[in-house]
């Protein structure tokens, strides 16, 4: 008989979460009642295919023309070894908040805080992206033109939204992202489906023609700026590790979780991009800059008015889901840090509820900032735009951020003791993982536009400095690292008697 004893088997493992999260520190305040599947759908809908390719298809087309496809292939390959050390990560210390615990046990509480800083803003940013880009397809679907005032009346309503969905409970946050997942997956294969089948116009071999883009120069710029909206929509499955608290098993459920995120949503976002591409009506007048809604144009030639409408109504479910997602991983990772004491506000920012045990004023704060970020967008529509452009930067940094801290880890004997290990393949994919995310950022960053504003041609670089030198400015003047007891920096002594606690769990 095993410890349990008459215990149920989910019962058991219930018990043995709470005893894995005692012995790295932590009591566990949270409901464990997401199962893997709805995990999964937390950071599906956090990397939604639809936000992503939807939102940045026109810019991308332009840009590069339609082999621009193929970064969909690289860069989902790309993220996979970067999920690869994230699973392997969580799966040894499946604690709330993410990015910010787990840089915290490998390397220490100076580099956890500026992970999470950088993370942090990232998310906020995110969250204001999500809500204003949204807004454009509510207009559409309603038949008005967007103004700045309607553009940040609809963010504001789908911020509030989503708040009011997270403030109810891991229940309904892990219902309706659920409810996203199925909508978006669903209306993905259908569009693509019925692109491909019936409204076709282009040969597959479309996808190696460049249309005469660089043919003046070399194509390796234009093809390198193509890289933005792939590299868009493969974040998101760090999301099913901030919520690890409230995931039963999480140290075996997570890692997978996450990877079904890439492989289900890389694909997801391949084959709706494949399927605009082969319907461009008018190639040459998108790559012109003549069609600036390519999306709209092919839908409607191909859907009519009325199909446009229903893709519509779904695109605005992913939107609401997407940010209902990015709300529910930056509140944790809020809490994480209070519970830690590692920013102001901690004694209210680590209160949970006590009827829907989720951190209500954390989640408050993070749907009032991205709040105020889009309200901006009345009086500061440029700011606000340089702003928003930080959103995936800063989310590429805080993951390097973390593979490189795990590849310190490594140099100090860390061998990860969770259940999901890479064993011997540990320092090749860690190391690949770390030079892929290096070039991406130095892709993203990049200016490309010299006639365009300062503030605009370097605005990713502007705001990341900005977040850094404030980061960097608060940890040495105030230290808040120095606060608190919670353990940090021990991944490398702590291996063995965690894989123990993690092997008990399943005896």
């Amino acid at each position: 008989m095993n410890a349990a004893g008459n215990k149920s088997p989910a019962q058991a493992t219930l018990d043995a979460d709470a005893a894995q999260l005692q012995a790295l520190g932590y009591a566990s305040k949270f409901d464990r009642t997401m199962t893997e599947l709805e995990n999964f759908s937390l950071g599906f809908t956090y990397l939604s295919p639809v936000v992503g390719v939807y939102s940045l298809f026109g810019f991308a087309l332009a840009a590069g023309g339609p082999p621009m496809f193929w970064w969909y292939v690289l860069v989902g390959f790309g993220q996979m070894f970067v999920c690869l050390i994230f699973g392997e990560v969580v799966s040894q210390f499946p604690i709330s908040g993410g990015l910010y615990p787990w840089a915290r046990r490998l390397v220490g509480k100076r580099w956890a805080w500026m992970a999470g800083w950088v993370y942090g803003w990232a998310l906020f940013v995110s969250i204001a992206a999500v809500a204003t880009g949204g807004a454009p397809f509510l207009a559409q679907l309603l038949g008005f033109t967007p103004t700045p005032m309607t553009t940040t009346a609809i963010a504001l309503a789908m911020i509030a939204l989503a708040t009011l969905f997270n403030v109810s409970g891991t229940r309904l946050l892990a219902r309706v992202a659920m409810f996203g997942f199925i909508c978006e997956l669903i209306g993905a294969i259908i569009v693509g489906a019925y692109l491909l089948l019936l409204a076709r116009r282009h040969p597959f071999s479309v996808l190696f023609d460049t249309f005469g883009i660089g043919r003046h120069g070399s194509y390796l710029p234009a093809f390198l700026a193509a890289a933005l909206a792939a590299m868009f929509c493969y974040y998101g499955f760090e999301a099913c590790g901030d919520v690890a608290e409230e995931t039963p098993d999480a140290s075996r459920r997570i890692p997978k979780a996450m990877r079904m995120t890439i492989y289900v949503g890389g694909a997801a976002s391949m084959l709706v991009c494949l399927a605009l591409i082969l319907a461009v009506p008018d190639m040459q007048a998108v790559i012109a800059g003549k069609d600036t809604d390519p999306v709209a144009t092919i839908l409607r030639t191909a859907m009519g008015e009325l199909g446009f409408r229903a893709v519509l109504a779904v695109v605005l479910i992913s939107f609401v889901s997407c940010a209902l997602s990015v709300q529910a991983a930056a509140s944790r990772l809020l809490f994480a840090y209070a519970r830690d004491e590692m920013i102001a506000g901690s004694r209210y920012l680590s209160r949970m509820s006590p009827h829907t045990h989720v951190p209500v004023t954390a989640l408050l704060l993070t749907g009032l900032i991205p709040a105020l970020i889009a309200l901006c967008g009345l009086w500061l529509q440029d700011a606000v735009a340089t702003i928003i452009s930080f959103a995936a930067a800063g989310i590429y940094i805080a993951f390097q951020m973390l593979v490189l801290a795990a590849l310190i880890a490594r140099a100090k004997g860390w061998q990860p003791g969770g259940p999901f290990r890479l064993r011997r393949w540990g320092w090749p994919v860690n190391l690949v993982a770390l030079a892929y995310g290096v070039c991406a950022i130095v892709d993203m960053m990049w200016p490309r536009n010299p006639q365009d504003p300062w503030y605009s041609n370097y605005g990713m670089i502007v705001t990341t400095a900005a977040v850094l030198l404030l980061g960097t400015t608060y940890m040495v003047v105030g230290r808040p690292y120095d606060r608190g007891q919670a353990p940090a920096g021990d991944a490398h002594r702590l291996a063995p008697s965690i894989e123990e606690t993690a092997g008990s769990a399943h005896v």
